[in-house]
């Protein structure tokens, strides 16, 4: 059974990823910045993906509370 805890790291391209740390496949989720992204950020984009990584995840939770059985359109325009 896989573990339910999940880590944030860096990989070793500086993109940021999302997994279970008992698995070393492919990352559940990642975050790539652009250099120029990085230079504006400071060097301080771990921390910012850290922030996105986290207010997806209760995103997603309030989502699943309100709406269980929710399905999502695969097509669907994002904004």
């Amino acid at each position: 059974m896989p573990s339910p805890f999940l880590e944030i790291i860096e990989l070793a391209d500086g993109t940021v990823a999302l997994r279970r740390p008992d698995e070393e496949g492919k990352p559940l989720l990642t975050i790539e910045f652009s250099e120029e992204a990085r230079d504006f950020l400071q060097g301080n984009y771990v921390e910012v993906a850290k922030a996105m990584i986290s207010t997806g995840m209760q995103m997603a939770g309030q989502i699943m509370e309100e709406d269980p059985d929710l399905e999502f359109d695969e097509h669907r325009v994002l904004h």
